[in-house]
């Protein structure tokens, strides 16, 4: 976490920003597949999303703050309002040593937190993770280690050749804790049954 080189503010015209990506089973990239992306920023400069259904695999949030030196080692288990409950996620495949907090609208870091939409925001600092340790943070958040960027055009074109399907998010497919059922629900959100979902779609 730190406050240089945020890659959400290199990107200004927004196209997808504030929506999902939910990958097609054709989708070559094995370090994307079965994957929702929540869209942060999306421009003719690039895009770049945060994967938000995979868990990060033995790594517990209060481990994380006492590793950051934000709490005590006795802090961790009594943290408030189940702040140690909170889900760390793999972002991405980019600087997977790096943490996101995406969280809801009621929190701001000042300039360190970026309003994606009405009810999503991202900060990538950590005065929002010493904010949740002390009982002050967001109602609800999930910490990503790292996120996915696209090079100009690259992802427009992933979406031409079915790689990619897109929708609008709900905040719950960010918020809540069930990873693995979150796939087919962003399918079943914009109108898909995953069970007749065919591997190749169709071409014009």
């Amino acid at each position: 976490m730190s406050n240089a080189g945020n890659p959400v503010r290199r990107a200004q015209e927004a196209r997808f920003s504030g929506q999902m990506l939910v990958a097609m089973p054709s989708m070559p990239d094995e370090r994307f597949a079965r994957s929702v992306v929540y869209m942060c920023a999306h421009s003719h400069e690039g895009a770049m999303g945060i994967v938000v259904n995979k868990r990060a695999k033995k790594v517990a949030f209060s481990d994380l703050l006492v590793q950051l030196d934000l709490i005590g080692e006795d802090q961790a288990i009594a943290l408030p309002g189940g702040a140690g409950a909170t889900p760390v996620l793999r972002g991405g495949p980019m600087e997977r040593e790096r943490g996101f907090v995406l969280h809801s609208a009621d929190f701001s870091a000042g300039e360190s937190t970026v309003e994606i939409d009405a009810s999503v925001r991202l900060t990538a600092t950590l005065d929002v993770l010493r904010a949740i340790a002390h009982g002050q943070g967001p109602s609800r958040a999930v910490l990503a280690l790292g996120y996915a960027s696209w090079a100009p055009g690259q992802l427009e074109n992933e979406i031409q050749h079915n790689g990619w399907l897109t929708g609008v998010c709900d905040p719950s497919l960010i918020f809540d804790d069930d990873q693995d059922a979150k796939y087919a629900r962003a399918l079943r959100s914009i109108g898909v049954d995953p069970t007749f979902l065919s591997g190749e779609g169709g071409r014009a």
